[in-house]
């Protein structure tokens, strides 16, 4: 079992011209945010807007006629299923994806798109990899695995590769881990170009694999995470024997973070990514310290969000920032009340968003009414105003 550079370097040859080199362009404005020099290789951009394009037609191209006339089988959440579908349908090759449960809409829709036979089983997808695997030995395939495989994590390493040809000042790379192949290809690569170049890997804090093999101790995995494109509960043994001596260090991050980073690359850089695409800019978020004045390489691996979640986790950052505030309002259920608080907000330059009435709450006086109203402002300070002022009316109030 071995993979070198050179490996790498034939790779990104083999597959020159049928994947996008995608950009590896400066931020300036989250750079400043975080006070250091942020790199953001926008693989989101890809024609299946994620990174496994790479490794999956590396290892396609490299099938015999026999091999690529039995078809192929893969399972995946969403990124590698598309990425072996949409280069098998290009190749002539049938293939058949089995994605588990749960998986957002718009992977199934997109993959079947491609052209392949998509088979929806398992809860996770170590349960989707057992079927597949299944399938594949029935019916006589190939399977092509998500992340341990040589030939896949070798197509996955040309990703490193052009971002130390265009980037070559950069000091650290943050690599988001589900199943090991991203970070083992890109270790491999950025070691190989630059010795001393950092490379240190990013988990959710939910499937923490890595960081488990690498302990040697069993570590909880598993709930619904929103960077389902890493949610692996088991790392590959090829992936992390190859990774494990490279990685310099690996980060664990929370659901929050990684909702913070969607967040701050759909308004900051205009960009859509989705969980584990922001991964790398979650990291320099929660732990900045580490990053202070260096110049730090982010992988956005993958821009396939579902739209419902991607509203979700904007309107929820406008929640923490203050920008959207329920006050909840106990007072009397007489007629002129909603109209008496809107005036308040309104006075105040506050936009109602949304108003729930509640008589039913058993510990509001029978005369009484609930009054949940959800108002827009320019942030902390404009939401206490309005809460002073309408505490002013001499009713109770809870902001949310």
């Amino acid at each position: 079992m071995t993979v070198t550079f050179p490996d790498i370097e034939a790779a990104a040859e083999r597959i020159r011209g049928h994947v996008v080199r995608t950009p590896c362009a400066f931020s300036q404005r989250l750079s400043t945010a975080a006070k250091t020099k942020l790199w953001l290789k926008a693989e989101n951009q890809q024609y299946t807007s994620a990174f496994k394009e790479r490794g999956a037609l590396n290892k396609l191209l490299q099938l015999s006629a026999d091999e690529r006339q039995r078809g192929v089988f893969a399972a995946s959440a969403g990124n590698h299923a598309q990425g072996v579908a949409w280069h098998a349908q290009r190749l002539g090759i049938p293939a058949t994806i089995v994605m588990p449960i749960g998986t957002p809409f718009v992977k199934v829709e997109k993959t079947r798109g491609y052209g392949a036979e998509v088979v929806i089983e398992g809860h996770s997808y170590d349960e989707a990899s057992v079927i597949a695997q299944k399938l594949c030995v029935e019916k006589g395939g190939v399977y092509v695995h998500p992340f341990n495989d040589e030939q896949v994590l070798t197509g996955q390493g040309t990703l490193v590769m052009e971002m130390l040809e265009d980037v070559p000042e950069l000091d650290v790379i943050l690599v988001p881990i589900g199943g090991g192949g991203l970070i083992a290809g890109a270790a491999i690569a950025a070691k190989a170009m630059k010795p001393w170049i950092k490379i240190i890997g990013v988990e959710a804090a939910m499937f923490p694999s890595f960081t488990a093999r690498r302990r040697g101790m069993p570590i909880p995995m598993g709930g619904a995470t929103i960077a389902e494109g890493i949610a692996v509960k088991e790392v590959g043994d090829i992936s992390f024997n190859l990774a494990n001596p490279l990685v310099d260090d690996v980060l664990i991050i929370d659901e929050a973070d990684f909702e913070h980073a969607i967040a701050a690359l759909a308004n900051i850089e205009k960009t859509v990514t989705e969980g584990a695409g922001a991964a790398g800019l979650a990291a320099v978020m929660r732990y900045p310290e580490r990053f202070e004045g260096l110049n730090v390489g982010l992988i956005l691996c993958g821009g396939n969000i579902d739209l419902r979640l991607l509203a979700s986790v904007l309107q929820r950052e406008l929640v923490r920032e203050k920008r959207l505030v329920t006050y909840r309002i106990l007072g009397d259920d007489r007629p002129g009340m909603l109209s008496r608080m809107a005036d308040v907000i309104s006075q105040k330059g506050g936009n109602i968003v949304d108003v729930a009435h509640n008589r039913l709450v058993l510990d509001v006086p029978a005369k009484g009414a609930e009054f949940d109203i959800m108002v827009e402002t320019q942030g902390p300070r404009h939401a206490f105003e309005i809460s002073e002022a309408l505490r002013s009316t001499g009713y109770a109030l809870r902001m949310d």
